[in-house]
């Protein structure tokens, strides 16, 4: 077998197994939250039959380990179960449909995020490189650093003063409905999307300067100098190629951050994302809801995560030959 198939196949074996340890803990973590569903949703003068019958009908009085199996081949197909709230005549809706057209908003989200994030953070970074220990090399690692320390709420409630109630410009809330045109979506969208951006923006801007800095000091970049080639084919022609794979990295950790981390910026917004649908399904203890959103973003997390290792591992040749 070839060294880079052999290396990818272990990689997505190790994520493959990740994710299974990943639903174990997720299934019995969510299994040992205090209280008894059936009875907050009958009530405290509900009779013990009822109870009971209403827990055989949920299958919550089936051991751990056999419940944990069934929802597991059951996740394997798509199938996540039916919801406990909104129960009408002992039947709710199925976790799926409430999950996926919420899944979809958070990835519009998180697309319209990286679309504005990406590309500027790959040209600040390249910029501040090139000026690395000038004014303009300070200034942009000043706005980083204190991007970086800043929480998303805290961005988000600075944006939502400056730029919806002092100066109008955007509605505080990211209420959205299928109605809705693009555009009035976008608007609604825009200081969401800016908060996830200026997070993102900083990290993947300090890695970018990072790696293109520390190739700009090698010797055989200062040869190129030497040789008169223009400042534009040593970056693009000679440092780019040897940094993508930490950029690489950054980048896909990000945006699975993007899709993973959205919790805060949706219930800050009041976004009808998968993360607002997690908090709502936490308060009312919808034990399949929670559930099926956690798997949902272990899923993207490990495997954007495991995308990115696989892309540095066939871009730098390097890392097969440890030796």
């Amino acid at each position: 077998m070839h060294p880079v198939l052999k290396i990818i196949v272990q990689r997505l074996a190790l994520g493959g197994f990740s994710l299974l340890a990943v639903s174990a803990v997720i299934f019995f973590s969510v299994s040992l939250l205090p209280g008894d569903y059936a009875r907050n949703i009958l009530g405290q003068s509900a009779t013990p039959e009822a109870v009971a019958n209403l827990r055989h009908d949920l299958a919550l009085d089936r051991p751990a380990p056999e419940r944990y199996g069934r929802w597991l081949l059951a996740a394997a197909r798509g199938d996540f179960g039916t919801s406990f709230s909104g129960r009408d005549g002992g039947h709710g809706r199925a976790v799926s449909a409430l999950v996926l057209p919420r899944f979809f908003n958070t990835l519009v989200l998180a697309a319209l995020a990286a679309l504005v994030a990406i590309p500027a953070a790959l040209l600040l970074g390249i910029a501040a490189a090139i000026a690395r220990g000038r004014a303009a090399d300070r200034l942009i690692n000043a706005v980083a650093l204190t991007f970086v320390a800043m929480p998303e709420f805290l961005i988000a409630y600075v944006l939502i003063y400056w730029l919806a109630v002092r100066a109008g410009l955007f509605p505080p809330l990211a209420s959205i409905h299928e109605d809705m045109s693009w555009g009035q979506r976008l608007h609604r969208l825009a200081l969401p999307v800016l908060t996830l951006s200026f997070v993102v923006l900083a990290h993947i801007l300090r890695m970018t300067r990072a790696s293109l800095s520390e190739l700009l000091g090698r010797p055989w970049m200062e040869t190129a100098l030497l040789k008169g080639l223009p400042r534009r084919r040593r970056i693009v022609h000679h440092a780019l190629p040897n940094a993508w794979g930490p950029i690489i990295n950054i980048v896909a950790f990000n945006i699975a951050w993007l899709i993973t981390g959205v919790v805060v910026t949706e219930v800050v917004f009041v976004y009808p994302g998968i993360g607002q649908l997690m908090v709502d399904a936490v308060r009312s203890r919808d034990i399949p809801v929670v559930q099926a959103c956690a798997l949902i973003f272990a899923a993207v997390y490990i495997g954007l995560n495991l995308a990115a290792d696989i892309i540095a591992i066939v871009t730098n040749p390097r890392l097969l030959h440890p030796k």
